[in-house]
């Protein structure tokens, strides 16, 4: 991240000594002695030229060029300007930087509808999905093909990004195990399919989802609406790209066409394939410790709202592929 340069030393003063601040590389050089050699503080700013931000104030901070959300961390005035040293709400401390003051506005509504500031974990989670392109359906079958790269699941501040150092972990409980174990002996073991359209779909359970959550806590915040649009988002573009087996692949090409999203005709056993790869996806995220803690509390709140309502949002029966031809003719 970019800092700021030390000030210029002033040549006028016999003995100076240069006061840093207690994060960043910003420094604030004045003169600290007064003609007996006894040390001074330095001179506060004008009156006039007041800050506008204080300490602990959430604001909107410029990052090349796009703004997010952030916290004052600290205030500093040198070279006749406002300086602030930001924490960018919901990423690593290791983004903190100092910024001057054309680079900070207000938090409010108007400002945020603006800049089009993503807020909260949705703008930390990065639900930046859309590079992630399903795998050819003319590849030759009978051979195992790694999955694809889920590289581009990336942050906002793309760039040189690095693995998060966290990793997402969380225990998808037994019952729920055994359940992807079948899932798996029934498509490639038995051939057999999950009849299409699915009925809850992912939407239907992510609404009785949002549902409970309402009825035990009278309200939904924020992170978790955007945490649950969030993996609506991931489900609908890693669909294709990892969560099907082979012979799967025909019965979505007929299927998902023109708007029609995947969330909205695949049903709970896709979306228990889909939190096995959250880990996988989500390591290419850097992320604040807290908003990752966040993630994993919700997603293990999901898995056991799966695991109270299997016998009602599970398929029980799976069928083959000649059956399901015979009940379209």
């Amino acid at each position: 991240m970019g800092s700021h340069s030390n000030a210029e030393k002033d040549e006028s003063a016999t003995e100076t000594e240069t006061t840093t601040t207690r994060r960043g590389s910003l420094s604030v050089t004045e003169s600290n002695t007064d003609c007996d050699g006894d040390a001074l503080p330095p001179p506060p700013p004008p009156l006039a030229n007041v800050s506008q931000f204080e300490e602990g104030e959430k604001v909107l901070a410029n990052h090349k060029g796009r703004f997010y959300e952030a916290k004052v961390l600290e205030v500093a005035f040198k070279d006749n300007e406002w300086n602030y040293y930001v924490h960018y709400i919901g990423w690593n401390k290791s983004w903190d930087e100092w910024i001057g003051h054309d680079c900070v506005l207000k938090h409010n509504e108007e400002n945020l509808e603006k800049q089009g500031v993503k807020q909260g974990v949705k703008s930390a989670m990065a639900w930046r999905v859309s590079k992630m392109k399903p795998r050819c359906p003319n590849v030759a079958r009978g051979r195992k093909r790694k999955q694809d790269s889920v590289d581009n699941v990336v942050s906002p501040m793309e760039e040189n990004l690095v693995p998060s150092d966290n990793l997402l972990t969380f225990n998808i409980p037994p019952a729920l195990r055994k359940q992807l174990t079948d899932d798996c002996k029934f498509v490639t073991q038995m051939q057999k399919l999950v009849e299409l359209p699915r009925s809850p779909s992912v939407d239907d359970i992510l609404k009785k989802y949002t549902d409970s959550k309402m009825d035990k806590h009278g309200r939904l915040s924020n992170s978790v609406e955007e945490i649950l649009k969030g993996l609506r988002c991931y489900f609908d573009n890693a669909l294709p790209v990892m969560l099907l087996y082979n012979n799967e692949r025909k019965q979505y090409e007929e299927t998902i066409c023109g708007d029609v999203s995947p969330s909205s005709v695949y049903g709970a056993e896709h979306l228990l394939r889909l939190f096995v790869k959250l880990p996988e996806l989500l390591i290419h995220v850097k992320m604040a410790e807290e908003t990752l803690k966040e993630l994993q509390d919700e997603f293990v709140d999901i898995l056991r709202f799966l695991r109270n309502n299997q016998s009602s949002l599970f398929v029980s029966t799976y069928k083959a592929v000649e059956e399901m031809e015979k009940q379209e003719t």
